[in-house]
């Protein structure tokens, strides 16, 4: 018996390009098929039906059609469009910056519920206080975990000793944390404080909302903030794009020339 030609689903858009005069290639992250790229045809035109309902950022239960080389999007509702995330600039930066990581770690034909939930709760937080670099923090640590790339916070990568509370090392490419011992010859490594290390077990073992209730000052901001980045883009193989943007908008007094 052949599959159904349609089906539904739930996705957050993650971005969209132009494609012929009037159709969109929008790339979403679905809950239950993974990343999937599909047309939707006439959205462009403002008679369309879709209108307004394929914004990055936006969550949408869809109606789909196989297509011969792509799936056609035919129906879209608005299950949530974070609206007053994108009143704000910093907030749309940020979320941006999510869904870059989502398209990046995301596979096609690949499921991850756990990373598209990851995404909704923590654009949420953002939603409700854009000025936090925490739920960023945040999903990049989960996003690691979600993807089988979890760092190891306990043992030595190397020697496998149980780390005491100390300052350590990091290493992206070995996988995690060093002992002050072992001098892995490939490893990139970074110092890694005792205060850091505290924070990425406290991310591990808490949920978003309980996590970004925390206090950091600035020089631990900047150690964790390197630290995840750093690591994120090693796996992801590539510059974050949109993580250049978001340093522009922390480094200006007013970010209001922006708009």
């Amino acid at each position: 018996m052949a599959p159904p030609r349609t089906y539904r689903c739930e996705a957050i858009i993650l971005g969209y390009t132009p494609l012929g005069e009037a159709d969109l290639l929008v790339t979403m992250f679905t809950r239950d098929q993974g990343k999937v790229r599909a047309v939707a045809k006439g959205a462009r035109r403002s008679t369309s039906r879709l209108v307004g309902h394929l914004e990055p950022l936006t969550v949408v239960k869809m109606s789909m059609a196989h297509g011969r080389s792509m799936d056609i999007i035919s129906q879209a509702e608005v299950v949530q469009g974070f609206s007053e995330l994108k009143e704000d600039l910093t907030a749309i930066a940020k979320g941006q910056y999510l869904a870059e990581l989502v398209d990046g770690f995301g596979a096609e034909d690949s499921p991850n519920p756990s990373l598209y939930q990851l995404m909704i709760d923590t654009l949420r937080v953002v939603e409700r206080d854009p000025a936090s670099d925490l739920p960023l923090r945040f999903f990049e640590f989960h996003l690691l975990l979600v993807s089988g790339l979890m760092p190891e916070l306990y043992h030595c990568v190397e020697c496998r000793v149980e780390l005491e509370p100390d300052a350590h090392r990091f290493s992206p490419n070995v996988g995690g944390t060093l002992c002050l011992d072992c001098h892995p010859e490939d490893a990139h490594l970074r110092p890694l404080s005792l205060r850091a290390l505290k924070v990425l077990r406290l991310l591990d073992r808490s949920e978003i909302s309980e996590a970004c209730k925390l206090s950091v000052d600035d020089s631990l901001a900047s150690e964790l903030k390197s630290l995840l980045s750093t690591t994120v883009s090693y796996w992801l193989g590539k510059e974050i794009r949109s993580n250049s943007f978001l340093e522009r908008l922390n480094s200006e007094t007013d970010p209001e020339v922006y708009i």
